[in-house]
């Protein structure tokens, strides 16, 4: 249900050898979609930091995104600077997270929007994703993760 077009990431396939001294990284969530998510953080009532709701901020737009206008991300000479209502999908350098426009301040409108949008968390929310659709992919083969 929701975010059918998310890739899936084979994270059960285990390699649970180890030998003495080694350690086994274990992400417990991370087959969650972006969907399962935002419906345990309604079930578990967890408090978000606002950026995660629906704000008016100032963004310009930029490779197919857009960029919040701050210190670090100033608008650029002949840039359109607008003032949207947004949210941010996910928190990360401001350089290159992008927020999205959307009207949801609450879980549960999140969640309804969640469950209708047709482009991946990542893939509307990172600029340096927009360079390729392999992007992502390369970085964990670099050892991102």
């Amino acid at each position: 249900m929701g975010s059918e077009n998310q890739r899936p990431e084979l994270w059960d396939l285990y390699n649970a050898r180890s030998f003495k001294g080694e350690n086994i990284r274990v992400f417990p969530i991370s087959n969650w979609t972006e969907f399962d998510v935002w419906q345990y953080i309604e079930r578990e009532n967890l408090e978000l930091p606002s950026i995660y709701f629906a704000h008016q901020r100032q963004i310009v737009r930029r490779q197919g995104g857009m960029l919040p206008v701050t210190d670090v991300t100033p608008a650029r000479p002949g840039d359109i600077i607008e003032n949207v209502r947004v949210r941010f999908r996910t928190v990360g350098d401001i350089s290159c997270t992008a927020p999205v426009e959307s009207d949801a301040d609450t879980v549960a409108k999140i969640i309804a929007e969640t469950a209708t949008t047709t482009i991946t968390e990542r893939g509307a929310t990172r600029l340096d994703d927009q360079t390729s659709e392999a992007s992502m992919e390369q970085r964990k083969k670099e050892g991102y993760f």
